[in-house]
């Protein structure tokens, strides 16, 4: 599982990732691959035939960095925003809805303008054959709503919805429903891993859900959580929407994935 964590989660995950594959433990070969937001992203990019090496170099070498917007929204000013909501109400329900009207009213870039940006990052523009799905949410409802190869959904549209960050950038109309950021439900949405024996999660954000999450998963699931360790999150910086961070964010996650491949390893085998 891959959770939401702007540019800098992306480029964390895929040095994580690389690391990873560099130590024998493939997540390819995962039977599901589950990406919510910048997770969304990784999964479409490690599925796309592109190596692991490949991935790397596209996030810390600039010449091949894809182009990316300005979010115009100062990120402590967004959370803000969000914190004040979860402050406001403990109901899970209301709070997703709130954010859901939040997205809708925000003043963005165009949904064209955004959608460049996504078709940009994948190496690829159609579904792959492994079992990927990616979470969003119906602004409507405030209800998740998975795509995976069977959907409809075009592949770019699917990663814009679950990349769509409310307040940040605009929902993504599929059909006649706009969605909005997988991450409004959760950032890593652990829940939906049911029924799989085993489970890895790895996840650039803090998820207030997760430890609950994985408790829902039951007594025999074996689960394994890599979240950024101290240098990762240095390298962040105080905003993961900012694309300077992807060069050092990835090489830090590249750093701590080898640091874990051993453990990580044993336990996929």
């Amino acid at each position: 599982m891959l959770g939401g964590g702007g540019v800098a989660g992306i480029a964390w995950m895929t040095g994580v990732l690389t690391a990873l594959a560099e130590g024998g433990l493939d997540c390819r070969t995962a039977d599901k691959i589950i990406g919510t937001s910048a997770g969304a992203t990784v999964s479409a990019q490690v599925t796309s035939g592109l190596s692991f090496d490949e991935l790397y170099r596209r996030q810390v070498d600039p010449a091949l960095q894809a182009r990316e917007l300005p979010s115009g929204v100062p990120f402590q000013e967004l959370v803000a925003v969000l914190e004040g909501l979860y402050r406001d109400s403990q109901d899970l329900g209301e709070i997703r809805r709130a954010v859901c009207r939040v997205a809708l009213s925000a003043k963005t870039v165009s949904e064209e303008a955004r959608r460049e940006v996504i078709a940009g990052r994948l190496p690829r523009h159609e579904w792959p054959e492994a079992d990927m799905v990616l979470v969003a949410v119906d602004t409507a409802t405030a209800e998740h709503r998975l795509f995976d190869r069977s959907s409809g959904v075009d592949l770019v549209d699917a990663v814009a919805a679950s990349c769509a960050v409310p307040g940040v950038w605009p929902p993504v109309t599929i059909g006649d429903v706009r969605y909005t950021d997988g991450g409004v439900r959760s950032s890593v949405n652990a829940d939906l891993a049911a029924g799989h024996d085993r489970v890895l999660i790895i996840a650039p954000m803090e998820d207030p859900q997760l430890a609950e999450q994985i408790a829902s998963l039951g007594a025999n699931a074996e689960v394994e959580l890599v979240t950024p360790d101290e240098a990762s999150v240095a390298a962040m910086g105080s905003d993961p929407l900012d694309p300077s961070t992807r060069t050092p964010t990835a090489e830090a996650g590249l750093a701590q994935g080898h640091s874990v491949a051993a453990r990580l390893v044993k336990f996929w085998s």
